[in-house]
């Protein structure tokens, strides 16, 4: 992590990311790159339905590759690049029939490296292979949740899933939240963890540097109207006088409490529930 010396107050605890020391290029790929619209919290309809998103710096879009469609042709690092949309490092990599792609580039990683995505491929960072090749207890990213389809599971900076079990069918992924999740054994999945593991240490400083990011200001309830949200009014300041944690609209949130749908079409999948709230560990 890199410091700063304490010129003003937010300079005093803010931290960043040396990327000097992992960025090999300050330009992306162009011919990988497009603009796009970002959704700043709003559907189609243009209504807000994720708050505190909003505004932020402009962005150019990166086409990262999470199909990996090119099985059998070896493919080495050229560049490993910053990308604004995501926390992980991104990699520009050339595979041998010519072909230029970006990928979320493993922690170990770095230039001049190989991978090769292959039924037959090696236990190696980096490549790729169906689950039911992969032992137990070995860690994974860029999982896909049926095969073809495209990884979804464990993309984002330091994470990993850790195979636990091969049965009839199935590979049972223990996830980051501890959930214990069945995944169809064709699936594939790539070897490893994913890159910039410190990018969660990271202090944000000032509130500016938030907005930058797409941020917006949260307002306590506790400090708004009883019209807005459940915990507003009295005088002066004044505890929740709930048992239950709750948003403006009355959801049960936080402290452990179980927001998840109980009819939902993935229950048949987990095994084990992830742990939640002051029992965590």
């Amino acid at each position: 992590m890199k410091s700063y010396r304490p010129t003003s107050p937010s300079r005093r605890n803010m931290t960043t990311l040396p990327y000097r020391d992992v960025v090999t290029v300050n330009e992306p790929h162009k011919a990988l790159t497009h603009g796009f619209v970002r959704s700043v919290g709003r559907n189609s309809y243009g209504r807000l339905t994720t708050r505190h998103k909003g505004a932020g710096h402009k962005r150019l879009y990166r086409d990262i590759d999470f199909y990996y469609d090119k099985k059998d042709i070896p493919a080495k690092i050229a560049t490993v690049e910053y990308d604004p949309n995501r926390t992980a490092y991104i990699a520009l990599v050339n595979y041998n029939d010519g072909e230029k792609r970006y990928i979320v580039i493993p922690k170990t990683l770095k230039t001049g490296d190989t991978f090769i995505v292959s039924e037959n491929a090696s236990l190696t960072v980096g490549n790729r292979l169906p689950l039911k090749k992969i032992p137990v207890g070995a860690f994974v990213y860029n999982v896909e949740i049926k095969a073809g389809s495209g990884a979804v599971i464990a993309r984002s900076a330091g994470t990993f899933v850790e195979v636990i079990a091969q049965d009839a069918g199935y590979t049972h992924l223990k996830m980051p939240s501890s959930e214990i999740r069945k995944v169809p054994e064709n699936g594939w999945a790539c070897i490893g963890t994913v890159s910039n593991e410190e990018s969660r240490l990271v202090n944000i400083g000032k509130a500016g540097r938030n907005r930058w990011l797409g941020i917006r200001p949260t307002v306590r309830g506790s400090v708004m109207n009883p019209v807005d949200h459940p915990y507003g009014g009295g005088e002066g300041r004044t505890g929740r006088g709930l048992r239950r944690a709750k948003t403006r609209w009355g959801k049960p949130v936080g402290k452990g409490q179980k927001s998840r749908t109980p009819k939902k079409y993935s229950n048949q999948f987990i095994v084990a529930r992830r742990k939640v709230g002051k029992n965590k560990k």
